[in-house]
């Protein structure tokens, strides 16, 4: 068994380590270590039965570990691996829920991925690293999701779709065939995306409009 190590403490932190315990009660592969997290108040804390080992300066300490961001934000999960990997050239794990259907031989994972259950993948998809998928989702044929990607419980991608890096597409929102999505875009929950939408905006509704570009209102 691999040791791995969760980056993040909080709930997505939570979750993880019960997705890994998913993974080895069908085939033994993670020796769980515990946290990591930068809060101080954590540090020494048990949760959910596995220690706080330290904070991001920490990870020096455990050379041949794997590691998995559990971050949910798009922006702050690319952050930390960037601290993390100034501090030390880390492994990370890709962790896919026993219970996510995937093209095993037409499907590509990144590094640092977290796939949750009940998600739908179909053939020929590219996922890049870091990638957080939530549960009860689908990708379609032909999709592209690049680094850092946040796809929040519920989401649609049809296919052909291209999700640029560092995303966040809300819950259950629908992305349709054929539509690219910006790097470092938002698309609000329950949204319907049905023409491209451009780099650093903000998208409700249905169909999604821009609200902001930049953070600034439009």
């Amino acid at each position: 068994m691999k040791d791995l190590i969760i980056i993040g403490a909080g709930g997505l932190g939570r979750e993880t380590v019960w997705m890994a315990e998913r993974i080895n009660a069908v085939k033994p592969e993670w020796n769980i270590l515990g946290f990591i997290d930068d809060k101080p108040s954590y540090k020494g804390k048990i949760i959910d039965g596995y220690r706080v080992l330290g904070n991001s300066a920490d990870v020096a300490t455990y050379p041949d570990a794997y590691y998995v961001c559990a971050v949910g934000r798009a922006d702050i999960r690319k952050s930390a691996v960037e601290k993390i990997l100034k501090i030390a050239p880390v492994k990370f794990a890709t962790l896919i829920d026993p219970a996510c259907v995937y093209c095993k031989n037409r499907v590509t994972f990144g590094e640092g991925c977290i796939i949750c259950a009940h998600t739908y993948i179909t053939v020929d998809i590219k996922i890049g690293n870091h990638v957080y998928f939530g549960a009860d989702g689908t990708i379609g044929h032909d999709s592209v999701i690049d680094d850092f990607v946040t796809c929040y419980p519920g989401v649609n991608i049809s296919g052909t779709v291209h999700v640029g890096e560092d995303c966040e597409i809300g819950a259950g929102s629908q992305v349709i065939q054929g539509v690219s999505v910006g790097e470092g875009t938002i698309v609000g929950a329950g949204s319907v995306v049905i023409r491209d939408l451009p780099a650093n905006c903000t998208a409700v509704g249905t169909p999604a409009k821009p609200i902001k570009i930049n953070g600034k209102k439009i």
